[in-house]
């Protein structure tokens, strides 16, 4: 995959595959003429980091204290379209862990093209995530979280692609029945009856003995889950009419079609038409942002050079204790987070058991870990077991972006 260079193309830009493998950067034109705007208005020195920090605090201002549907309703606050710009920006985290969990996973039944647009619609959830105090970028923290999510949301996914929809209901809880209801577009008075439904089917649809499959549902249960409806619809106002079984099959039906689309929603595309308007597209109506406010506060915030200081100190502090790793020790680091070797293929490579690759990779982060610590100390830091915690993932973002960004082992 070619890299990206300038700063315009990195944040306006979006990968196109051609047959599950890349072919070119595709450009998205209001999110370029935006980017060159503001390079040409504002007469300051710009940097990759920079605008990184620059967008991920609009999409901050645009998000903070908004739930998911309060989000949907501000998609035309200029600062919302900051997400826009940063999911550019993260196309090649997220190729790159979409690759390495393809490599990773021998009986997947995703490419790596279903891969990376399932990971590049958490781009939302990594930006949650994501704490700029903490020291390390962006992009290197999203290479780790892209490859958790992805992870967490392959096992999911294929566990529901497997699935009936009757065995979904079943492991649905009620808050994402709920949700999904919501999502539907259900009224509160239309969402009552569904749920008190839900509730009956959950109560009859269970095994007979445990570790029993479960059948498929007959006429005859959804007579049983009908009548047992018909006794608790008291509980609903109003109660509402008696329904027939065919009436519980239709909405058990849709409601695991609902939740099928709200675990995992189609991932639409910038260039996709509007509604009703053919002529225009989705970012057609997206809106600059006129705000200086976040540009001049980075800018002038004195904290910043302090902060690159302190990150060159931390960065010479886990090199020089990388560099006092015994060399077995450095290839195994290397052949893991360089190449996303597993433990089992490390084992095979190096001729070694599988323990004594654990072992030693174990010890290989305790050591560079306690390095952290001490640097953490001499700032007056505490060591508290919530901040070694934090530092322990700052400890594998450091090390992704050390081995896995660059494709190169550390200088020594």
């Amino acid at each position: 995959m070619r890299p990206r260079q300038q700063i315009t193309e990195l944040f306006s830009t979006f990968l196109q595959f051609e047959a599950d493998r890349f072919d070119r950067w595709i450009a998205d034109a209001r999110l370029r003429r935006r980017m060159q705007q503001l390079e040409q208005t504002k007469q300051v020195p710009t940097s990759e980091q920079f605008w990184a920090l620059y967008w991920y605090k609009h999409w901050q201002v645009a998000n903070l204290g908004m739930d998911e549907s309060q989000v949907r309703m501000k998609a035309e606050n200029p600062h919302q379209q900051a997400r826009l710009h940063l999911a550019a920006y993260l196309q090649e985290p997220c190729y790159w862990a979409a690759q390495q969990t393809v490599r990773k996973f021998t009986d997947l039944h995703y490419r790596l093209a279903d891969c990376f647009q399932i990971a590049v619609a958490e781009v939302p959830v990594v930006l949650k995530g994501y704490n700029p105090e903490r020291g390390a970028s962006l992009k290197t923290y999203a290479g780790m979280a892209f490859s958790s999510v992805l992870r967490d949301a392959l096992r999911q996914r294929q566990v529901v692609d497997l699935s009936t929809g009757w065995s979904l209901l079943r492991r649905t809880s009620k808050k994402r029945l709920l949700e999904a209801l919501h999502q539907a577009g259900l009224a509160e008075t239309t969402i009552a009856p569904y749920r008190l439904a839900w509730i009956c089917f959950n109560q009859l649809y269970v095994p007979a003995a445990p570790g029993e499959r479960l059948p498929k549902p007959d006429p005859a249960f959804w007579d049983a889950v009908a009548q047992l409806y018909n006794q608790e619809r008291h509980q609903l106002v109003p109660p509402g009419p008696a329904v027939q079984a065919a009436t519980i099959e239709r909405w058990l039906t849709q409601m695991a079609n609902w939740v099928r689309s709200y675990l995992y929603p189609a991932v639409g595309s910038l260039n996709m038409p509007k509604f009703s308007e053919e002529a225009t597209e989705v970012q057609d109506t997206l809106a600059d942002p006129t705000s200086d406010s976040l540009l001049t506060e980075l800018i002038e915030a004195e904290e910043s050079d302090d902060r690159s200081r302190q990150q060159a100190k931390l960065n010479q502090t886990l090199t020089t204790a990388l560099s006092q790793l015994d060399s077995q020790s450095q290839d195994i680091l290397r052949l893991y987070y360089q190449q996303g070797k597993t433990q089992q293929q490390i084992m095979q490579e190096m001729a070694i058991s599988q323990a004594s690759v654990s072992r030693r990779l174990s010890k290989a982060r305790e050591k560079l870990l306690t390095a952290l610590v001490q640097w953490g100390q001499s700032l007056n830091i505490a060591p508290t077991p919530a901040l070694i915690k934090d530092m322990s993932t700052a400890l594998d973002e450091w090390l992704n972006a050390r081995y896995q960004m660059n494709g190169t082992a550390p200088s020594t």
